[in-house]
Formats: C-alpha cells, structure tokens, sequence
C-alpha cells in the first residue's frame, strides 16, 4: 500500500470518529509516519501528550498540539491485504484517540480495543 493510500485510510478512520467525539477533541494532531521509534519495531501508533482528563484549567496556554502518531510500515507488515490493513489503521487511531480522553491500555482491552 502506497503512502498516500495509508493516510487515505488513516483520514478514513477519523471520518468514522462519532461527530460528538470528534469535537471534543482539543489541540491534537493525527500524523503519519513511516517507522516507529528505535526500539520499537511492532508499535502501531502512539499518543504523545496530555490527556483532556490531566488537563488542569490553565493547561492551554502555549501549549503544543497533543500528537497521535500511526506508523505504516508495522502495520503493513502485519496484516495480508489492504482491507485487513484498514481495519488495523482504524483500531490503532481509536486505540490512540481513547488515550487523548484518558483511557489507558487496561481498560481498552477491558473494551475490546487492544
């Protein structure tokens, strides 16, 4: 899958986000990036920042967009084909947008979204 048809499917994913959960998000970006960081060669995505539940009533002032980073090259080289490539771009960016609302990683398996 091309770069621009991985991105295709990441913006895909965030069309799919409800509209009320959607505006509630505050001052993050989505990216795409081809490698995970060293080390970390199967991470799918990740969620850099704080989270709308850590934020205190001054948080924002100056603050730097929150990042939700998805990696392609992992999440080629784990599924077979392109549809199972979308489903996997759109469960790691609600996996990463429930961290953005505080959820952690324990309760998204509780949830189903590991």
């Amino acid at each position: 899958m091309s770069r621009e048809d991985f991105e295709d499917a990441v913006r895909d994913a965030l069309d799919e986000i409800p509209a009320e959960l959607a505006a509630q998000m505050d001052n993050v970006v989505v990216l795409v990036e081809d490698d995970p960081p060293e080390g970390e060669p199967d991470l799918l995505g990740v969620y850099e920042g704080f989270p709308l539940t850590e934020r205190g009533e001054f948080w924002a002032t100056g603050a730097l967009p929150d990042r939700i980073t998805i990696f392609r090259n992992p999440t080629l080289s784990m599924c077979e084909d392109r549809d199972e490539v979308v489903d996997e771009v759109a469960i790691t960016v609600v996996h990463e947008i429930a961290h953005h609302f505080g959820i952690d990683d324990d309760r998204l398996h509780e949830l189903g979204w590991a």
